[in-house]
C-alpha cells in the first residue's frame, strides 16, 4: 500500500493543481462566459487524459478498469459532480458576491465529510474532526470580507453545488479501486461536452483559438491531474481525510496569484494558512490503530506485495510490481495503524 505520507502528499498535490486555476484562469480568460470557462477547463481535463490512456495502451501498462457493477457509481459521480454540480456553481455566481461565493464553497469539504461519516460510516477520530474544523475555520476567514453583502438567494445555488461534489467524491470513494485516470477521463468528457453546449445553447462563442488552447491546457492540469491524484488519494486516505487535504486548495491559489501580482497579503491571508496548517498537522499526526478482522475480499488494483497482499498467481509471473490482477484476501485479524483506505472499510465498536 502507499505510504501514509505518500498519500497525503498526493491529496496536497490535488489540491494545489486546483486552487491554481483561479488565478491562471483570471489571467487567461477575463470576460469569458462561466459555462464557456467551465465547458473548456472540463473538456480539456478529458481530452488530454483521453491521450494519456492512449499513450499507455501503446505502452500495453494496464490498469483496473471499470466493471459493471461500479458503472452505477461512476454514472453516479458524473451526473452529481459533472453535470449538476458545475451548472448550479455557475448559476449561482451570475447573482452571488465574490466573497459569499468563496465562503460557501467551504460547505464542500464539511458536506464531503459528514456524508462519509453519517452514510458510509467512515471513522472519524477527534483528531481529525478537529483537523476538518481548523481546515474549514481557516476556509472561512479567507473568504470573509467585512462589509460585504449578505448571503444572496444565489448562495443556495453554490451549496447545492456544494452537496452535489460532496456526492460526488463519496460515490467516486466507491470506485477509488479502479483506473483513476479513466474515472477523471470519463467526468471530464462529460462535464465538459455539458458545459459547453449550455454555453453555445445561451448564445455564447468560442474564443480565440490560443485561448482555447489556454483554457484547456489549465483544465487538463487543475481538473484533470487534480482529480487523478483525488482518485487516489481516496483510495488509500478514505473519503473525509481526502476532502480535508483537498479544501486547502485556496491557499495555493491565492499563493500562485500572490506570485503573478506581487502585493503583501493581508493577516486574513496568514490566519487562514495558520489554521489549515494547524488543520493538516492534526490531520498528519493521527494514528488509528487497533485489532481489526478483514473479511475476505476479491478485487482488482494496482498492488505491491506488501502485508496485505501475500497471495499467490494463477498466471505466469516475472515479479515485476506494482501490477494489477483479480486477488483474493483471506479473513485475518491482526493490529496495525491504518487509514480507511480500500482494504480498512470496518465497522468500529463504541465503548
Amino acid at each position: 500500500m502507499q505510504s501514509r505520507f505518500t498519500a497525503i502528499l498526493t491529496a496536497l498535490g490535488a489540491a494545489a493543481l486546483f486552487g491554481a486555476t483561479t488565478p491562471i484562469a483570471k489571467a487567461l480568460l477575463g470576460p469569458m462566459p462561466p459555462f464557456m470557462v467551465a465547458g473548456l477547463f472540463y473538456l480539456g481535463s478529458g481530452i488530454g487524459l483521453g491521450a494519456v490512456l492512449l499513450g499507455r495502451r501503446f505502452w500495453r501498462e494496464k490498469d483496473k478498469g471499470v466493471g459493471a457493477r461500479e458503472l452505477a457509481w461512476l454514472l453516479g459521480a458524473i451526473a452529481f459532480g459533472g453535470v449538476a454540480g458545475p451548472a448550479l456553481l455557475m448559476l449561482g455566481l451570475t447573482t452571488t458576491p465574490a466573497a459569499t461565493s468563496a465562503l460557501m464553497l467551504n460547505l464542500e469539504g464539511v458536506l464531503t465529510a459528514a456524508i462519509a461519516w453519517i452514510v458510509f460510516r467512515e471513522n472519524v477520530d477527534l483528531p481529525v474532526f478537529l483537523g476538518m474544523a481548523a481546515i474549514v475555520a481557516g476556509g472561512v476567514v479567507l473568504a470573509w470580507e467585512p462589509g460585504a453583502s449578505g448571503v444572496s438567494a444565489g448562495a443556495l445555488l453554490i451549496a447545492l453545488a456544494c452537496l452535489c461534489w460532496a456526492i460526488d467524491n463519496n460515490l467516486t470513494r466507491r470506485i477509488s479501486a479502479a483506473d483513476a485516470t479513466l474515472i477523471a477521463c470519463a467526468k471530464g468528457l462529460v462535464a465538459g461536452a455539458v458545459n459547453l453546449g449550455i454555453a453555445l445553447a445561451m448564445g455564447a462563442h468560442l474564443p480565440a483559438p490560443h485561448i482555447v488552447i489556454g483554457a484547456m491546457t489549465t483544465g487538463f492540469g487543475g481538473y484533470g491531474v487534480s482529480l487523478v491524484l483525488f482518485v487516489i488519494a481516496l483510495r488509500h486516505l478514505g473519503t473525509a481525510r481526502t476532502g480535508a487535504y483537498f479544501s486547502v486548495a485556496p491557499v495555493f491559489g491565492i499563493a500562485l496569484s500572490l506570485a503573478m501580482w506581487p502585493h503583501a497579503p493581508g493577516a486574513s491571508f496568514w490566519i487562514a494558512a495558520a489554521l489549515m496548517a494547524l488543520g493538516v498537522w492534526l490531520h498528519v499526526r493521527e494514528r488509528h490503530e487497533h485489532e481489526h478482522t478483514h473479511e475476505r475480499l476479491a478485487h482488482v488494483h494496482r498492488h505491491v506485495h506488501d502485508a496485505h497482499h501475500r497471495h499467490a498467481h494463477d498466471f505466469p509471473y516475472a515479479g515485476d510490481e506494482p501490477h494489477t490482477h483479480l486477488h483474493v484476501h483471506l479473513p485475518i485479524t491482526h493490529t496495525h495503524a491504518h487509514f480507511p483506505d480500500i482494504h480498512h472499510r470496518h465497522s468500529h465498536e463504541r465503548g
